[in-house]
């Protein structure tokens, strides 16, 4: 069967859309199927399995969470300095939270792959892969940093997205403030 690359990041949506309402345990393919509006079994053509759904999840997530080349494009060639670290963060995070439902589903897969060791090993080898990314985009232009400071950022920009996807500790907090709070405090001047 030619697979039809829009309907498969179309049924991957719905998937990300049910794992956010419904959280692991409502991701079927059943369910992927309603969500997306096609007939029953549609994802499991796509997705034959739920590790390849959950892969499927993975990759959009990817996809859908990715700078936009037109960002990364007008920061090309400025010259290195927290400031411009610091922009690249609140980029990250306007992303993360301009596709809530796709930062929840990422939460909900985190959640579910300390129950089940294949989604751990697949989400795992996925976020390293990422983080190597990070720090290998961090050094090409020798922006402050390195893969300690990076990884510290990880850390803190997961707590933060939960806060603000969640009950906010301090929602009257503008989240530009804490993230430039943060590169004052973990990137050295």
């Amino acid at each position: 069967m030619a697979r039809n690359d829009d309907r498969r990041r179309a049924l991957a949506d719905a998937g990300l859309s049910v794992l956010a309402d419904e959280g692991a345990r409502g991701l079927t393919h059943r369910a992927v199927d309603r969500a997306a509006g096609v007939p029953l079994g549609t994802a499991s053509n796509y997705f034959p399995s739920r590790t390849a759904l959950i892969e499927g999840l993975v990759g959009r997530i990817g996809e859908r969470l990715a700078p936009s080349a037109e960002f990364v494009r007008e920061r090309e060639g400025l010259p290195p300095s927290r400031d411009l670290f610091a922009q690249y963060l609140r980029d990250i995070a306007r992303r993360l939270l301009g596709e809530r439902q796709v930062a929840i589903a990422l939460f909900e897969l985190r959640l579910e792959s300390t129950r089940r060791p294949e989604i751990a090993e697949l989400l795992g080898r996925w976020r390293r892969e990422g983080f190597a990314v990070d720090v290998a985009f961090n050094a090409r232009p020798g922006l402050p940093g390195g893969a300690d400071e990076i990884a510290l950022f990880h850390y803190a920009m997961d707590g933060l997205m939960l806060d603000q996807l969640t009950d906010p500790l301090m929602p009257e907090g503008p989240i530009d403030d804490i993230l430039d709070a943060l590169v004052d405090r973990l990137l050295p001047r």
